[in-house]
């Protein structure tokens, strides 16, 4: 997939792609954007989190102010386009023990609003003990609470190409040469974990060199399940591309 912002033409390929985790490999970008791309996955991007708790009953061994902490880390799913920032969704809950609430008990007033897993544990009640609230999720970013942060995990590496410039030495003993990430090789992209990262397993009894693919990154993006990892990244460009535009506005005045 080729893409433009503000003349800057890149290439988007996805590597690995799974339903909250995905690797992609992006070419024509420079060591500069690819990080802007990365701070904005993960603080520009909005998402829903628990804001404001407030409990009806709890006569569990937890205080109040604990649960609401454990609910504002309760991933929320966050429907691209349909909320602006400062809205929000009022969800409820109501458990009595013997059993363990968790956040699949939470009850929404709007369905697109849901706990993006059902099995993440809030707290066990024992007999006779009970948790009723309300609570508003709110749609923020990242920057400023990391309970609005979509991308848990989003890093990138060089895409590096190997070549082979000979044969080892015959008499030297042949040493293990550890690298990580993706190298490309015949225009195949291969993932080090395939030879345990190590170049001598790939190139048996050959000389290396190992170079930098001159502006091209590979992404390793995970979710929390609050976005998929394409409205992740197609926000986290928008968001850059707004900015662009503010900039070059404010330098034309």
């Amino acid at each position: 997939m080729s893409a433009t912002i503000h003349d800057v033409d890149y290439e988007v390929e996805f590597v690995e792609r799974g339903e909250t985790s995905a690797r992609i490999l992006v070419r024509g970008v420079t060591p500069a954007f690819a990080n802007g791309i990365r701070r904005a996955m993960i603080a520009d991007v909005p998402t829903m989190a628990i804001d404001t708790v407030r409990v009806i009953e709890n006569s569990s061994v937890m205080f109040d102010e604990q649960i609401g902490l454990r609910l504002g880390l309760v991933p929320l799913t966050t429907p691209v386009g349909e909320f602006e920032v400062g809205d929000s969704v009022t969800l409820s809950m109501d458990v009595e023990g013997p059993a363990t609430a968790k956040s699949g008990d939470l009850r929404t007033a709007e369905d697109l609003v849901r706990p993006a897993s059902d099995e993440i544990p809030i707290i066990d009640l024992k007999e006779g003990q009970r948790l009723e609230l309300e609570a508003d999720a709110v749609l923020d970013r990242g920057r400023d609470h990391a309970k609005h942060q979509g991308g848990v995990a989003v890093g990138y590496r060089h895409l590096q190409r190997v070549e082979v410039v000979g044969d080892a030495d015959e008499f030297e003993d042949e040493e293990p040469r550890i690298i990580r990430g993706h190298v490309e090789e015949d225009g195949e992209v291969i993932d080090t974990a395939e030879f345990d990262h190590d170049l001598s397993k790939r190139y048996p009894g050959k000389e290396v060199e190992v170079h930098d693919v001159d502006n091209a990154f590979v992404f390793h993006v995970e979710t929390d399940g609050s976005l998929s990892v394409e409205d992740l990244v197609l926000k986290a460009v928008d968001s850059l591309e707004r900015r662009a535009e503010e900039l070059e506005d404010a330098v034309a005045l």
